[in-house]
């Protein structure tokens, strides 16, 4: 699949693209359907099929202060883009100059000139230019203009409300990876290279590989039964801390991944860890044998959760 950026000559390469536009951070139900409408409308027309997302996400440039809210990175989105049938993925880079785009320019000199597209497919909710001028409305109107057809899908509700990233966020960070996985259809991953540690696991007998969740929204902290895909795409089962590991000073937030019978150097890998259930909230514990013991039981209630 294409990455593609509005340096490239998009419209001369992908002519008439149908385009699904959104943040899509996450890639919940809500963002496959808008995807899906997009996919089935360019089999049907046969044109390249087009999705284009923000980087970084457009909150992040008004309020550059928040914490860490990200769901997926950008690698991650292109993958889940493929798989639901995509040519490309189009990066929008939001800055001052993009926020600054009116919602006619942005449909006039973005969409019809420089993409060249042929459809644009939103969610209804979804709003762009600058003070957040167009919305679905809008953009059929200015779309019409300039020989766009542009239509938007309804929310998709689960348990009788709608799907949305902030919903998963408040799972993730209730220590709910079940609610989230229900709303991804997927669970949540996180993806980064694997860094060299105090080895302080491997000194008691759980060598773990550690990321660093950088731009990630922060789950529970505490102890995850988990995945864990290599770069090869094999995977294995494990089980994860989470969190800042109160027990060893000074205090460092990491991910710290132990694959079950398996051995190997991970150093300077990039690897996805998956997690599937909270198993308990991180403690600090005064001797290193009552930690040993704990994790032997972590392992065992992993083992049984992912059988």
């Amino acid at each position: 699949m294409q990455r593609l950026t509005l340096a490239d000559p998009i419209a001369a390469t992908l002519p008439g693209a149908v385009v699904a536009l959104g943040n899509f951070d996450g890639f919940h139900l809500g963002h496959q359907a808008v995807v899906s409408r997009a996919v089935a409308r360019g089999h049907h027309e046969r044109r390249p099929v087009i999705v284009a997302t923000f980087d970084p996400h457009p909150v992040r440039h008004f309020k550059p202060d928040l914490p860490p809210f990200r769901l997926t990175s950008l690698a991650q989105r292109q993958e889940l883009f493929a798989h639901a049938g995509a040519d490309a993925m189009l990066v929008f880079a939001f800055d001052a100059a993009l926020a600054a785009t009116t919602a006619e320019d942005f449909v006039a000199d973005l969409l019809a000139r420089r993409i060249g597209a042929s459809g644009v497919v939103t969610g209804e909710d979804f709003t762009f230019g600058k003070g957040r001028g167009g919305n679905a409305a809008v953009l059929r109107e200015l779309g019409a203009a300039h020989g766009i057809a542009a239509e938007a899908v309804a929310p998709v509700a689960l348990d009788g409300e709608a799907v949305s990233s902030s919903r998963i966020r408040d799972a993730l960070a209730a220590g709910d990876p079940a609610t989230a996985t229900h709303l991804l259809t997927r669970p949540f991953a996180v993806e980064g290279v694997v860094e060299r540690g105090d080895a302080r696991g491997r000194d008691l007998g759980y060598p773990t590989a550690n990321l660093r969740l950088g731009d990630y929204q922060r789950p529970a902290y505490g102890i995850y039964a988990v995945t864990v895909r290599l770069d090869d795409g094999r995977e294995h089962p494990g089980v994860a801390s989470l969190g800042i590991r109160p027990t060893f000073q000074p205090p460092v937030e990491l991910l710290e991944a132990h694959l079950f019978d398996w051995d190997g150097d991970l150093y300077g890998r990039t690897i996805e860890v998956s997690l599937h259930a909270y198993i308990r909230a991180e403690e600090k514990f005064d001797d290193l044998a009552i930690l040993t013991a704990r994790m032997r039981e972590d392992e065992a209630a992993a083992r049984r959760l992912l059988a």
